[in-house]
């Protein structure tokens, strides 16, 4: 029976009345800016991952390079990551001017490869970004057990007191794709010593643009014990702070161009001055952005469950065909299910774009995770050659992603399903 063709979007946001109500009053508030709803959302994230202390920003990106900056890696340290990612994950390194340093994959899996990345360890490693992909959490116990080894541990060279602290190197997972995903019974944000989230509007939990910073290490309630000094200018000292509140604070000057005061204190009256400590960044979070994550994290728990279902009903539509998929649920974790990866066994990457013209001309998109990094001019341009991540292109070679979120009604679905079924049976 041929099917009635269908109008079926890659990724739109899921977005209700609720949302929009939640918008309208914060509009109506007279605050939009960084306020009350952003520290709110804050402390839920916070309660909802296990961790002490968040920071809401306007993206992932600015979330990732922001724990660059509260470690104080700049030129001369090395950062290390997957070839399988996308730029966000490196161009931070960049940014601050320390040099990216590429792992490749394991074979047939998207997470890098252990061994060679501690091959990859130099005393010039101050920190190893993960990579929870399509919102599988990483190995990143895999990754402490490496950087605690005897051997790796005799490299680390700290070079400010967070460092000194952590005694190791840092790991700062790059959680984009995985809030809402668990591993071994702790949630995505609480496994990494840093963590860094997504909240873009094709991401399961969104506030439009937007992302978060959040951290768990051990001495977290620990006083910090001297003045920190950042970009060379020494942050002032309060007595009694403890180190999470310390990251919280310069996570904030960071956010606010250095200012000491942010827009809503300074409302208060006669509390207009304040001091810019050192000339720093700007990428906070609005309480209107906010305002959508607030009720998106109410809903939350229904819209993992909807992407379970769907996930399960891909699975099973699909068994029978030559194909490779990612395993998203497990006795000990659990995915956020954000992507259907599939991968064409023995197709090459023309047969696969084939199916995705296709796929499009029956009204379905999909997409495509990830060209490799150095696939890319940018990092082309940086020296780095496809040719050292045999894997990494192996992975990109014959993907193609499917559809996968919360306004996919059971008849879309059994669509895609019937739809890719076709197009693959024709390349």
């Amino acid at each position: 029976m041929t099917m009635k063709l269908r109008n079926v979007p890659f990724s739109p946001p899921d977005m209700t009345e609720a949302e929009a109500n939640e918008v309208h009053d914060a509009i109506m508030s007279g605050w939009i800016t960084t306020g009350p709803r952003t520290k709110k959302l804050e402390k839920n994230i916070s309660e909802y991952v296990g961790t002490e202390k968040t920071v809401c920003l306007n993206s992932a990106t600015a979330a990732m390079e922001m724990v660059l900056h509260v470690l104080g890696v700049g030129p001369g340290d090395e950062v290390i990551m997957p070839a399988y990612t996308y730029t966000a994950s490196a161009s931070v390194v960049d940014h601050v001017g320390a040099t990216i340093v590429m792992v490749d994959s394991q074979k047939d899996n998207v997470e890098m490869d252990y061994e060679k990345l501690a091959e990859a360890i130099t005393e010039r490693t101050k920190v190893i970004v993960p990579v929870d992909l399509a919102g599988i959490c990483a190995d990143v116990d895999r990754i402490k057990e490496i950087v605690i080894r005897p051997d790796i541990l005799a490299k680390f060279n700290p070079s400010n007191d967070i460092q000194k602290k952590i005694g190791r190197i840092v790991v700062s997972n790059d959680c984009a794709h995985s809030f809402g995903a668990s591993r071994n019974g702790m949630m995505a944000g609480s496994i990494a010593d840093f963590s860094s989230f997504s909240f873009h509007a094709v991401k399961n939990f969104t506030t439009a643009e937007g992302g978060a910073m959040t951290w768990n290490l051990s001495f977290g309630n620990e006083k910090v014990e001297n003045q920190q000094i950042y970009c060379g200018s020494p942050v002032p000292f309060i007595e009694g702070e403890t180190w999470n509140e310390f990251i919280y604070r310069i996570s904030q000057l960071f956010s606010l161009h250095g200012q000491n005061k942010d827009a809503l204190a300074k409302t208060q009256l006669g509390a207009w001055e304040y001091d810019i400590i050192a000339p720093y960044y700007k990428c906070n979070m609005t309480d209107i952005m906010a305002s959508l994550g607030l009720v998106q994290l109410r809903r939350y728990p229904s819209i993992l469950a909807r992407r379970k279902e769907i996930i399960e009903k891909y699975n099973e539509g699909l068994k029978d065909l030559d194909l490779s998929v990612l395993n998203h649920y497990g006795d000990d974790f659990a995915s956020s299910g954000h992507l259907y990866l599939v991968r064409l066994n023995g197709k090459t990457r023309e047969e696969c774009n084939a199916v995705i013209t296709k796929m499009a001309e029956a009204g379905v998109a999909t997409n495509v995770h990830y060209k490799p990094l150095p696939l890319l001019t940018a990092y082309k341009n940086l020296g780095f050659d496809i040719k050292d991540y045999p894997n990494a292109y192996a992975l990109f070679e014959n993907e193609i992603t499917l559809p996968l979120h919360t306004k996919l009604t059971d008849e879309d679905v059994e669509y895609v399903i019937e739809t890719f079924r076709k197009c693959v049976s024709e390349v």
